[in-house]
């Protein structure tokens, strides 16, 4: 299972690299959101796919599955949607300035603000 994971893991950063270096800057977002999920996946992957045991049972628990990986994503999860929002607003602004999302228009156009 996990060589099926990091496969699509590969695919996942493939994907997210090839997005954002894209002109478009709607596709540079959506790249970093899929290459944040390929991230997600990777930590899951390399701290182990263990089953049948819950997190923690208590000080004599036989076998239990490290809660450090869970913990780690759910953190990232919380940090790629706060880059996301920052992403997202920061289009809005510069295609509001600009009026466009080409990379390559805004790269010599000057702001009037």
């Amino acid at each position: 299972m996990e060589i099926l994971i990091s496969i699509v893991v590969g695919i996942l950063f493939t994907v997210g690299v090839y997005l954002i270096l894209s002109r478009n800057m709607t596709r540079i977002i959506i790249g970093t959101g899929i290459l944040s999920h390929g991230v997600h996946l990777l930590l899951l992957t390399m701290g182990g796919l263990k089953q049948g045991a819950p997190p923690l049972l208590g000080e004599k628990a036989a076998s239990y599955t490290d809660p450090l990986p869970q913990a780690l994503i759910l953190t990232a999860i919380v940090i790629s949607f706060g880059v996301t929002s920052f992403f997202l607003v920061l289009a809005y602004r510069a295609y509001k300035a600009h009026g466009t999302d080409n990379m390559d228009e805004m790269e010599g156009a000057k702001s009037d603000e």
